[in-house]
């Protein structure tokens, strides 16, 4: 079988995957034998509802995700190629069947494959950002203030609690250029942003922000005062801020313990774990306590759902991706359970793991099937050209298997680079870059600027920021050539060169395409020049043909024979040397563009057919489609699905194209954002606009008044704008759709959907309040009143609209305004308006059915049947206790004294002009009206 089994594979949304299976030699020849592949790919929904329920205790058939695709006959065997659409760790596992329907199963354990999020193929270039440190000290270099520490301790010994000035949000989203367009960083990971102990429990004179108090809030020292915002308000301004860049957020999290006195701990003490004695737990590794902190105890479902709801409510503020602190102490379980919880409803987030105490097997368990996608790489820990080559050795071969192991150059945790110097920091930040997967690398805020203070969390450091002495240019560029070179996007082929204890790093690069190649040679010894000779004969290009560093330093020295090529670097030298000065294959942002297009036509397609039936697309065709006309392409999708894949799907194209099928998708714009736009069953939504968004769709079903998870997408560029859609949906019912465009107007825009039923309803819709009753006498005169009796939409709402003109139409004249009602049952007064309302009825007459309280859970049923007489400008109103037999609740006794009172609001104007008060409209109606005694009052019959 191939993949083997028991082999592990990373992929990304829009790959495709390839089985083969062959029969043992002596079973070759036997005819009628079929071979199947047994997998959950493309069940992602059905695989994490699996989980949640296995764990929750709710009833859920087992492995239901799971089922038999068959393959294809070649002349040596079977095969089939699957396209991967959904995120998620899968298994499958090729099996044949005999002429008696026997299965005969290879040896091993399934195949895993771990399918990542389509963006994160490339440019994953990571600014790690301590808020706190955006302040006022953000530009020193220390902020060893002995005078001031001794004041402050002073106050402390005495039981004070000092909290110096904070940076805030705004101050980091100030610097957000500087980080994403200037530096080339993708991804803003924010150390905790949680509330920490200020003065119960409290460690350090900040507090450790790793002691969360609260798992939804935010710290209020983050948080700059004003009255139109909220704490978490500004905390949304700031991812909001980094997505309209095009960057992404992630932020830190810490699930195994929280701060003492922690909301969790006073409400739910039995979540955490206590020590024989009795005591609260504190958390401990590298032999160190931090008894800052208290322990949960992470075996009880219900944890897990809060921490899942904690994780839902900061995806919702536009977090991107967590990074587990000290993951591997979660059991995989839970991991598991969270981390579906979290994708059913944003299944792109990623997870990041550090599990830098943990062991290597349990950092694997949990990228595979704990459901993470990166961790925490050792190289910054690795400093030898021996440990190198070693450490990166396995960590590449993890990077093709479970998941990226992302290069970080320096954490909070450990010593500032440039303690060492300029040389050794620009040494081990070209390493990690170099070397890093799909452009995994990383750095703390504060190492562009050289900043050596070391940051201590407890406390708060110097940036160094604009310091003259810097490394930005460096890192710029660095970022910028491992975010668009094809030898550094994903599926590229990486060699090492050197020999495993050379002082000199060498490693190949090979971009997938096959088309460029570059060289990376590191002297990880920042004291002595080094040599590395490499032989020649083993490769397919003389090496000496890479003439250019692509970090534009001058060439180091090359001295080659025929057999030999031999590089001399100076002390902490690193170089990335490529044949030609640019790339030859797709690259940068038109890979990035052209990806983001097939992925997309992938998506779309699986959602409405099953994956096994879109076989042979090339990507880059995809793509060209999706460019030149996503309508066409949704159009052809549904054609292609309700032909049940038989047609080829090229084929439907040109049709779509020549106006043969009719396109089943509504397209949906900014101009349609103030109506209600319908869609009609099995056709999607397309969303189209001429800046980037996300948008968001809940869904409400009317039938039983229940919320679906709400859908969430994000654009991608297409011609000269930006599209997303939504799959046609199964339930009918009114929608809300949110828009975050990235602009620099209409930032949030909202609108209704109605997604209509194929049939119509046997139930009557739900009245509105805001509903209209119109009424009419065949004359050109009307009633226009509300559902909501007595509410009054416009100056168009009238109980009595007369046309005053016996011959034609003319505007009607607005005589009564609306009317107002309030029942006394028993001496209990309420009025008759939508929120006593029991049922309504349109029609002439249009009847209202009130239930209203009449005291002591007793009520009262009032009937009020409206309409307009024929030929007549006359609106009746004809007010009913429904007898016994068709009251409900516990009703008034018939004995019981019921009084109405009708209110009418009377007007005398035009229907277009409005009734303002004024002393002549005082004195106009003063002149005009007098009470009608009872014998005057016509009833009609």
């Amino acid at each position: 079988m191939s993949p083997a089994t028991g082999e592990r594979l990373l992929r990304f949304v829009g790959d495709k995957i390839h089985f083969s299976i062959r029969a043992e030699k002596e079973f070759a020849a036997k005819k009628n034998w079929s071979a199947r592949l047994r997998t959950n790919l493309g069940r992602a929904a059905a695989r994490r509802k699996e989980i949640i329920s296995a764990h929750a205790g709710r009833a859920v058939v087992a492995n239901s995700s799971w089922r038999d695709v068959p393959m294809q006959k070649t002349a040596d065997g079977w095969q089939i190629e699957l396209p991967l659409a959904e995120v998620g760790y899968f298994k499958a596992k090729a099996y044949l069947l005999d002429e008696k329907n026997w299965q005969h199963w290879p040896d091993g354990s399934d195949v895993g494959i771990s399918v990542h999020p389509n963006f994160t193929r490339t440019a994953n270039t990571i600014y790690c950002a301590f808020t706190r440190l955006f302040g006022a000290t953000k530009n020193l270099a220390s902020t060893a203030d002995e005078k001031l520490e001794a004041q402050l301790k002073s106050l402390e010994a005495l039981g004070y609690a000092t909290l110096p000035p904070s940076g805030k949000f705004r101050d980091l989203a100030k610097q957000l250029p500087h980080i994403v367009h200037k530096l080339g960083c993708r991804i803003i990971h924010l150390l905790p942003v949680h509330p920490p102990p200020t003065t119960y429990a409290r460690f350090g004179r900040f507090g450790s922000p790793y002691a969360a108090l609260d798992l939804t809030a935010v710290d209020p020292a983050l948080v700059e005062f004003d009255k139109r915002t909220t704490g978490i308000d500004q905390f949304c301004e700031l991812t909001y801020a980094a997505h309209s860049l095009g960057a992404r957020v992630f932020i830190d999290i810490v699930i195994n313990h929280t701060g003492w006195g922690s909301t969790l701990q006073e409400n739910r003490p039995e979540f955490f774990l206590k020590n024989p004695d009795g005591e609260f737990a504190s958390p401990s590794a590298w032999k160190i306590v931090w008894e800052d902190l208290v322990e949960l105890e992470q075996h009880d479902v219900k944890l897990w759902d809060i921490i899942a709801d904690s994780l839902l409510t900061w995806c919702r503020r536009g977090v991107d991706g967590f990074r587990c602190d000290a993951g591997y102490k979660i059991p995989a379980p839970a991991w598991q359970y969270i981390i579906a919880r979290v994708q059913e409803e944003f299944p792109e987030t990623i997870f990041l793991l550090e599990g830098l105490g943990g062991s290597w097997d349990a950092t694997e368990l949990l990228l595979t099937e704990g459901g993470m996608q990166w961790a925490y790489s050792e190289l910054f820990q690795n400093y030898s050209g021996k440990e190198v080559a070693w450490y990166l050795d396995y960590a590449n071969r993890q990077n093709e298997r479970v998941g990226s192991y992302v290069h970080y150059s320096e954490t909070h945790d450990n010593d500032r680079l440039a303690k060492k110097g300029r040389a050794w920091s620009l040494l081990r930040n070209r390493l990690c870059a170099l070397t890093s997967p799909s452009g995994g690398f990383g750095f703390t805020g504060g190492a562009e600027w050289l900043a050596a203070e070391k940051i201590r969390i407890h406390g708060c450091t110097g940036l160094n920021w604009d310091s003259a002495d810097n490394i930005v240019p460096e890192l710029a560029q660095l970022n910028q050539l491992i975010s668009d070179h094809p030898c550094f996007l994903d599926g590229a082929k990486l060699t090492r060169l050197s020999a495993p204890e050379s002082p000199v790093y060498a490693l190949l690069r090979e971009s997938e395409e096959g088309k460029d190649s570059v060289l990376v040679l590191v002297n990880t010894d920042v004291e002595k020049e080094n040599s590395l000779t490499l032989n020649v004969s083993a490769f397919r290009f003389p090496l000496s043909a890479f003439q250019f560093d692509l970090l534009g330093q001058p060439l180091p020295k090359i001295s080659a024979t025929e057999d030999e090529t031999a590089f001399t670097l100076a002390p902490g030298a690193a170089f990335c040397l490529a044949p030609a000065e640019k790339s030859v294959g797709l690259s940068g942002e038109n890979y990035r563009r052209a990806r983001a297009q097939a992925a997309w036509a992938i998506e779309s397609l699986n959602k409405i057919i099953p994956a096994e039936t879109i076989d042979g697309l090339d990507w880059h065709w995809l793509a060209e489609q999706v460019s030149r006309s996503p309508k066409n392409f949704l159009a052809a999708a549904s054609e292609f699905a309700a032909r049940d894949a038989k047609t080829p799907f090229a084929d439907l194209l040109p049709e779509v194209e020549a106006g043969k099928i009719f396109p089943r998708v509504i397209e949906w714009t900014l101009l349609d954002a103030r109506r209600v736009t319908p869609v009609p069953p099995g056709h999607w939504l397309l969303m189209e606009d001429s800046a980037p968004f996300r948008a968001t769709l809940e869904i409400q079903n009317e039938e039983c008044g229940m919320k679906h998870p709400p859908v969430h997408v994000q654009s991608i560029p297409v011609g000269g704008g930006f599209i997303a859609c939504f799959a046609p949906n199964q339930n009918a019912g009114e929608a809300g759709l949110i828009l975050e465009r990235y602009a620099t107007t209409s930032q949030k825009v909202s609108a209704t959907i109605r997604f209509l039923a194929s049939k119509p309803s046997a139930s009557r819709p739900k009245p509105q309040a805001s509903d209209l009753v119109l009424l009419t006498n065949g004359l050109g005169g009307m009633a226009r009143l509300c559902v909501d009796l007595g509410r009054v939409n416009s100056k168009y709402d009238c109980v009595l609209g007369a046309n005053l003109s016996p011959a034609v139409p003319v505007d009607r004249h607005v005589f009564v305004k609306r009317i107002r009602v309030w029942v006394n049952a028993d001496g209990f007064l309420s009025p008759l308006d939508f929120k006593n309302l029991a049922s309504f009825k349109a029609g002439s007459p249009a009847v209202w059915h009130f239930v209203a309280n009449a005291g002591d859970s007793r009520t009262v049923e009032i009937e009020l049947r409206a309409e307009m007489l024929e030929g007549k400008n006359t609106t009746v109103f004809q007010f009913s206790r429904p007898t016994k037999k068709l009251a409900h609740g516990k009703q008034l006794p018939a004995e019981a004294d019921v009084r109405l009172t009708v209110r009418v609001d009377i007007e005398d104007r035009n229907f277009h002009c409005e009734t303002k008060r004024n002393d002549g409209a005082d004195f106009y109606f003063s002149s005009n009206t007098h009470p009608l005694g009872m014998e005057n009052i016509q009833h009609p019959t």
